[in-house]
């Protein structure tokens, strides 16, 4: 399918991963607007910025008047990219963090589709909702992300059910993509890039991180196509297939990996002193 003069509506759009992906398809002919809680300044090259907060209906509300009206009235792709990370401890109660985190990455996704289904049904478009690896591959120390990217996975399910015919709907699942939604998680002392990267006597054997482009790209892939579920990249559908096929095999690789790296020192996790609701 041809991406010229699409309507598309991404978020997350000052991240990696969105911007990139909002700058792929302006190039491809599309009509973009990126919604973030980030402000991008003079670096956004992608059709119409709009800074937002996601968890916040008034905004969403406005933003939504705006991008309609530079989009000409009408959507033809929804991009659910926005999302946030942070650690916390799955043993004690959810914090004001937790409960965020799965605002961001779940309710948010969830409203804000809803507002534009109207539009959707009209233009016969698709949502693209972006979760991750995380949302089947289970590690410690993340469960509000987990949850909030496992629970976008069902929603996407139940949403293509209900709207069959008449709306598509994709969920895409990157991997490890080093860009800054990271940072909080590095931060308390938690690299993903530590863990999937594979350096026995210092030698890199095995890396599964996705670059930014090789993503992005898979993203655009999505729009163009049917897709159902898909990883944004070759090594990313593989590691889906793992992740849901044999899920004792990877959890066992996540244990043991982390587990090494922290008798090791090479991770020294330091969670935030909880702040409850």
């Amino acid at each position: 399918m041809s991406l010229k003069n699409k309507r598309v509506l991404i978020t997350g759009a000052a991240g990696g991963l969105g911007r990139t992906t909002a700058e792929l398809l302006a190039q491809a002919g599309a009509r973009v607007v990126g919604l973030d809680v980030r402000d991008v300044g003079a670096a956004w090259r992608a059709g119409r910025f709009i800074q937002c907060d996601l968890t916040e209906g008034a905004q969403v509300s406005d933003a939504l008047v705006k991008a309609l009206d530079y989009l000409g009235g009408g959507i033809d792709i929804l991009i659910n990219n926005a999302g946030t990370l942070s650690l916390q401890d799955a043993g004690i109660r959810p914090t004001a963090g937790s409960r965020r985190s799965v605002e961001v990455n779940f309710w948010s996704a969830w409203a804000l589709a809803a507002s534009v289904m109207p539009y959707l049904l009209q233009s016969g478009g698709k949502v693209i909702n972006i979760a991750s690896l995380f949302a089947y591959i289970n590690a410690p120390l993340i469960p509000s992300y987990g949850a909030g990217k496992r629970a976008i996975t069902a929603f996407s399910d139940s949403l293509r059910m209900q709207y069959h015919g008449k709306v598509g709907v994709t969920t895409l699942y990157p991997g490890f993509i080093n860009t800054d939604i990271h940072a909080d998680a590095v931060r308390q002392g938690l690299s993903v890039e530590k863990i999937i990267d594979i350096r026995p006597f210092g030698l890199k054997l095995l890396s599964f991180e996705e670059p930014v482009e090789a993503a992005a790209q898979g993203v655009i892939r999505a729009c163009r196509r049917n897709y159902r579920d898909a990883g944004t990249t070759r090594l990313g559908s593989l590691s889906l297939w793992f992740a849901r096929h044999v899920p004792r095999f990877v959890d066992a690789f996540i244990r043991v990996r982390v587990n090494y790296l922290v008798r090791r020192g090479t991770l020294k996790i330091e969670l935030d002193q909880p702040v409850f609701p």
